[in-house]
Order: structure tokens, then C-alpha cells, then sequence
């Protein structure tokens, strides 16, 4: 029986996450995508703490009259200055099991822009 999108999904996100560990010196920049809304997360694994977070329900995102891409640009670049805020100017990207494509890929390129390296 075929796997549904969820289960493939959740295949591929455990299959990254072995290689993937955001560290002290290099966090994780996690991204979660629904829908309509996109999340995005810093995350130290070692102490287990979330340093930044930005998502498109943020006021000054969701006020934005943008679609989807355009929402998820800004919420990269909004988690890149927030992040450079708190001292981190490298990260590792944890893709979630989502495609490199659309709404993942405009985030990624937001973060870059505000100053990320990947």
C-alpha cells in the first residue's frame, strides 16, 4: 500500500534529521509550512532551547497584503534579523521533509538576504 503524504513526509523529515543536529555554534533554522501559514525556528538541540522563531501570522507579516511566497521571503528575512540580534550568523537548514521549491525556497533565500549563511 502506498504511503500518504503525511507518512512520506514524516519519512524524508526523520531520514534529514539523522544528519542534521543544530549545535551551540551552529543552530537549526526549522521550518514548518501549512497551508495557508509558514513557521520558522531556531533551534539549539544540544540545550534543547528555541533562540528565534518568526512566522507568517506575526502582525507586521500578516498585515502585509503578499502572497504566500512573498509572506515567506519576509518571514526569512525577518528570522535572519532576529537571529543576527542574537549573535548567529551561521545555521544549518532543516527542510522539514518539504520540497526544496516554492514557499521553503523563498524562506531560505529571505534568510540569506537578511544575512544567513547556510
Amino acid at each position: 500500500m502506498a504511503l500518504s503524504k503525511l507518512d512520506r513526509r514524516n519519512k524524508i523529515r526523520k531520514r534529514i534529521r539523522k544528519d542534521i543536529v543544530g549545535t551551540t555554534s551552529r543552530p537549526r533554522l526549522s521550518v514548518f509550512r501549512s497551508n495557508k501559514e509558514i513557521y520558522a525556528q531556531i533551534i539549539d538541540d544540544v540545550e534543547g532551547k528555541t533562540l528565534a522563531s518568526a512566522s507568517s501570522r506575526d502582525k507586521d507579516i500578516a498585515s502585509a497584503s503578499a502572497d504566500r511566497k512573498e509572506q515567506a521571503q519576509m518571514v526569512g528575512k525577518t528570522i535572519a534579523e532576529k537571529a543576527k540580534k542574537a549573535g548567529i550568523d551561521t545555521i544549518s537548514f532543516d527542510r522539514g521533509g518539504y520540497l526544496y521549491h516554492g514557499r521553503v525556497k523563498s524562506l531560505a533565500e529571505g534568510a540569506r538576504e537578511g544575512g544567513l549563511k547556510f
